[in-house]
């Protein structure tokens, strides 16, 4: 039995940051009937066809779901909606703030016929927030939040991360948020709202840069792989254009690199500290950088193992791919209805040492229609 076997989730999600949520408490047991309208989710329209129509996005964030279509424009599918939400244990959306209420299925209304209802909101902005009003995209919560300000170098200006952030941060809070609510349900009997931003979750993740900002005024300087409060802590190239991020964090791995590295510049007493790295800064990653060029990255793939170094090869997805590790244990692979074999990653949460199944295919929209509604309709 899944840790979430029994529960019931109404999936009112779409794009990123919602089906992310419902898509980890399906792979923990849950139950999750994801409510779609007639064109579909936005992401089965979004990304690559990779499997039959099917795209990356929709593909990565929708396993083990069932999927129903309904018009929430349409009163009597709004009616279906109501008595399914009814029948369930939590409900997620991820619609512009006011938006479930002026569809008459907000929480308050909700928790009327269902106390125990847990509700959860993944939005852009919040409903107490000016731009609650606003669509919200993972690159502009990035440009808002701060988050790009610590992104990027002198050369570039501020970037995005690689992927998107804001799109993940928030649905960890929810799931967080979630499991919480069902814990206080499981004493009180009572079900809670959740509210999770994106902005308000990626303004969190500035933590603990807001430190410095709060008690000096002093903003971030881009430096691109480099650290502002950690020297050495950068990437450098390898004798076969390689490259290898490095970041050490206390003085007895900085010895554990010099060891490493046995540069007897590196060993001077100038650069002993953090502080005096800091100091030295240029003339530290300059000194390193000398060192790592003279091997290539297999020489030092075996010493920084040997020494217990904090650093690691920048890697090629066919690499990250073909580690052991993800290929045997995090990669599953499972047949499509097109007859294509679809590899998917499976969640991280390993529970008495197991990763969680991927017990089904993300669905065809509606291809679950007639269960659902059959199973509905034997409720009294």
């Amino acid at each position: 039995m899944a840790a979430l076997d029994g529960l019931k989730i109404i999936d009112l999600t779409h794009m990123v940051a919602g089906p992310l949520c419902t898509m980890l408490l399906a792979d923990l047991g849950a139950d999750v009937i994801k409510v779609e309208p007639a064109h579909g989710d936005t992401s089965r329209h979004l990304g690559e066809a990779i499997a039959g129509q099917d795209t990356d996005y929709f593909l990565a964030y929708n396993r083990n779901k069932r999927s129903v279509i309904l018009d929430l424009k349409d009163a009597g599918d709004l009616a279906v909606l109501r008595r399914m939400i009814d029948a369930a244990d939590m409900v997620v959306e991820n619609f512009r703030s006011g938006t479930m209420d002026r569809l008459g299925i907000g929480y308050d209304s909700l928790r009327q016929s269902n106390p125990g209802l847990i509700y959860c909101s993944v939005s852009g902005y919040g409903p107490e927030s000016e731009a609650a009003h606003r669509p919200a995209v993972d690159p502009v919560i990035q440009a808002l939040s701060g988050i790009m300000q610590l992104t990027g170098s002198a050369e570039s200006g501020p970037l995005k991360t690689g992927f998107p952030l804001g799109d993940y941060v928030a649905p960890l809070f929810a799931t967080i948020g979630i499991l919480s609510a069902l814990r206080e349900r499981d004493r009180t009997g009572i079900g809670q709202r959740v509210d999770i931003s994106m902005f308000e979750a990626m303004v969190f993740s500035l933590l603990p840069r807001e430190g410095t900002f709060f008690a000096k005024g002093r903003e971030p300087v881009l430096r691109g792989n480099a650290h502002g409060q950690m020297v050495p802590a950068n990437s450098y190239s390898t004798a076969d254009n390689r490259q290898i991020y490095v970041f050490i964090h206390s003085d007895k791995f900085w010895t554990a690199l010099t060891d490493m590295l046995d540069i007897d510049e590196l060993k001077s007493p100038d650069f002993a500290t953090n502080i005096m790295r800091i100091a030295h800064r240029e003339q530290v990653d300059r000194l390193i950088a000398q060192a790592f060029l003279q091997h290539p990255l297999d020489y030092w793939n075996e010493r920084i193992d040997r020494f217990a170094v904090p650093a690691g090869a920048i890697r090629t997805f066919p690499e990250v791919f073909g580690d052991p590790l993800v290929r045997d244990h995090l990669m599953e692979t499972l047949p499509h209805a097109s007859g294509e074999v679809l590899h998917l990653l499976r969640s991280p949460i390993r529970l008495n040492g197991a990763l969680p199944p991927i017990r089904r295919p993300p669905p065809a929209l509606g291809e679950h229609q007639q269960e659902i509604l059959d199973a509905l309709a034997e409720r009294p």
